[in-house]
């Protein structure tokens, strides 16, 4: 009584797991996935799981119901292999072999079943024939299904993977019966819990891969081992096997408890229906079987030689950024993006590939939600990530000009140590590019490299930048010396000139005039020798602003404009690096508008902030020459007429004022500078 007792929970146990899978597959149906092709067989498999159990029970059913069903659930399975192995050839047709393969159960099934009704023949032992025969048959099915369908599918990978452990102990479970004339009792119950095992396997799998079942899926152990032989040729290996061992077996005794098979199916109930509901769960649990039971989808050791040599080759200035983002283009397929690099308080987009015209790369504050995800957590940002929300967790967190760029794939961290140098955005490729972790954690690995390589290229250029302001320094210091003595020259012809005045206007005159230049010349020296610190006072904005307007309408054309608001809101400054900053922009407007332009200056008070607007109807700077080379000291595109260091100190001045500016500009349609400065909030 108490193996009957055991045996009924065992089956209904797998029973009730077999259901759970046919619900998986249900589930799979809804999401169009192939695998729902199995439902059936599951359902059968159910079926005949569930007789098996009412028959230890206290209802049970005849047996040639049993057999019937036993059959049953072989064809079902088999016929359901057939479907799926069509559905994945490309053929029209399979082979003659194939399709007697698929269907040559069902004369067997209909021959075993007609034999169960002939009276006075051995219904147990050619039962028993007939299972394994039909054992034999679902075997090499799943050997056919493995080979045409599974290169492609992780989920038919996985399906074989335990169909083929099902049929094997069925194949076991028969010869061990054809050998000792009759079923072990011990075997038949450990077939239940093959039957859990297997099933919830399948069903965890087909819950995990559910958003990859269409990704190549290529399977690997732990040590590689090559399979030469067939299906058939294994199952006599194992028959000859087990009539070496099977007398072995009798020698093992004991029934399983009922607590086990309870325990069994409860946690098995909670753990289908924990991955039903914790996405994270199944995403971790997703990540943990793809990376022990498949191959990996990139070799890494050629991804990341062919990633060193493409940033190891020479590289203008120029090329640096184009470089950098084909480096990662070349792997992820993708077709077009952007860079984006840190600079003065702001990631600017300093490179983009492929993109519109009307796409409006904008910047990002280094502090905002968006780049703090980036360092806080190695975040990379997938914008369509679909139905997978764990990939989508952070996508609040977007700028709204993210939206504005087509097909946008994703964004991922440029990151050094503990410093975000930027961010790249890629758009999608051509192909089906559902991300896996390897793709994760191969943009993560080359976003640092990346990322090296830029930070390196800017402290080169940084380094460039400060030798030639040595040479410059060098420069002025010889100027300050020759401007010595000038001014000593000068003021001896001052004295002299004051002793003979044969010519008094023409003497006051000239003396005036180099008193003027002496002064001039001595004012600035004073200015280089004194502290800077000294040279800040507080300064009425609006008495700025109107002071450079006024310096830079000595030109009668283009026609400059201005409109200043009147305020009494103050600003601390040097008064005249910062007149010389504005005047610098209103200059260069100038001198890039025709005469019969127009230059117009705004001053705007905004809470305490103040903003210049800079407005020119000029030629206008495209968006390679605004991002890359107009702040660039030592640069200029005025053959012989300045240095190419004016805009650049102007924006190093008005960052030390903790300032911000803005350049937006098209070729041909002008340009607009936007120059916040902070006021005194008393």
């Amino acid at each position: 009584m108490e193996y009957n007792s055991v045996t009924f929970v065992a089956y209904f146990s797998a029973a009730v797991v077999a259901m759970l899978l046919t619900a998986t597959y249900l589930f799979q149906l809804a999401r169009k996935q192939k695998t729902w092709i199995f439902a059936g067989a599951a359902a059968m498999h159910t079926l005949q799981l569930g007789s098996i159990s009412l028959s230890f029970s206290d209802y049970p059913i005849p047996l040639y119901l049993l057999i019937i069903f036993e059959y049953l659930h072989f064809n079902a399975w088999v016929f359901c292999i057939g479907l799926s192995v069509k559905q994945n050839t490309r053929r029209k047709q399979l082979p003659a072999s194939m399709q007697l393969l698929f269907t040559g159960g069902w004369p067997i099934t209909a021959l075993a079943i007609a034999m169960l009704f002939i009276p006075n023949m051995n219904q147990a032992g050619l039962s028993v024939w007939f299972a394994l025969s039909l054992a034999v048959i679902a075997l090499v099915s799943v050997e056919q299904l493995y080979r045409f369908a599974a290169e492609n599918d992780r989920q038919i990978k996985l399906l074989c993977m335990n169909l083929a452990a099902i049929f094997l102990y069925d194949i076991y479970l028969f010869t061990h019966a054809l050998i000792f004339k009759g079923l072990d009792p011990m075997l038949w119950q450990s077939r239940a819990a093959v039957s859990i095992a297997t099933c919830l396997f399948m069903a965890l799998g087909g819950l995990l891969l559910l958003q990859r079942a269409e990704r190549p899926a290529n399977f690997n152990l732990s040590r590689p081992i090559a399979f030469y032989t067939t299906s058939l040729v294994g199952v006599g290996i194992l028959i000859t096997v087990l009539s070496l061992g099977g007398y072995y077996v009798r020698l093992y005794g004991g029934n399983w408890g009922t607590v086990f098979y309870s325990l069994l199916l409860v946690g098995a109930v909670l753990l289908i229906a924990t991955v039903f509901v914790s996405s994270r769960i199944r995403m971790r649990l997703s990540v943990l079987i793809n990376k022990h039971l498949f191959r990996y989808k990139y070799d890494y050791r050629n991804e990341w030689l062919r990633l060193i040599n493409y940033l190891a080759q020479p590289a203008d200035a120029s090329e640096v950024n184009q470089r950098a983002f084909f480096a990662v283009a070349s792997t992820t397929r993708a077709p077009s993006g952007a860079i984006w690099l840190r600079k003065q308080g702001f990631y600017e987009p300093v490179y983009r590939a492929n993109l519109p015209s009307f796409v409006d790369l904008q910047e990002e504050p280094v502090d905002s939600p968006f780049c703090r995800a980036f360092i806080e957590s190695e975040w990379v940002f997938i914008p369509d990530n679909g139905d997978n929300q764990a990939l989508g967790q952070h996508n609040e967190l977007l700028p709204g000009w993210t939206h504005n760029i087509p097909d946008l794939w994703l964004l991922f961290p440029l990151i050094v140590g503990e410093e975000l140098v930027g961010f790249m955005a890629l758009t999608k490729p051509g192909g089906d590019e559902a991300l896996t972790w390897e793709d994760l954690d191969l943009l993560k690995t080359m976003g640092r490299q990346v990322a090296s390589y830029l930070k390196r290229h800017q402290q080169a250029e940084q380094l460039v930048e400060g030798r030639q302001f040595d040479t410059y320094n060098k420069l002025v210091a010889f100027i300050i010396h020759d401007l010595n003595n000038l001014i000593a020259q000068q003021a001896l012809v001052v004295r002299n000139a004051e002793k003979h005045k044969g010519n008094p206007a023409f003497i006051e005159d000239a003396i005036k005039t180099i008193s003027n230049s002496v002064d001039r010349m001595n004012n600035l020296l004073k200015k280089l020798r004194r502290d800077e610190s000294d040279l800040v006072k507080r300064l009425s904005i609006t008495d700025v602003v109107t002071q450079a307007v006024q310096e830079c309408q000595q030109r009668s054309s283009p026609k400059l404009t201005a409109e200043i608001e009147t305020t009494q809101r103050t600003i601390n400054a040097d008064q005249v690096r910062l007149v010389m900053t504005i005047t610098n922009f209103i200059k260069n407007a100038q001198e890039a508008t025709p005469d019969n332009g127009r230059v117009h200056v705004t001053l705007r008070i905004e809470h305490h902030w103040a903003k210049i607007i800079i407005e020119d109807t000029g030629s206008g700077m495209d968006w390679d020459f605004i991002h890359n080379r107009l702040f660039k000291p030592f640069e200029t595109t005025k053959s012989g007429k300045g240095m190419g260091i004016g805009v650049y100190l102007s924006r190093e001045y008005i960052s030390e004022l903790s300032g911000t500016l803005n350049v937006a500009s098209e070729v041909g349609e002008g340009t607009t500078i936007i120059i916040t400065l902070p006021l005194n909030k008393d």
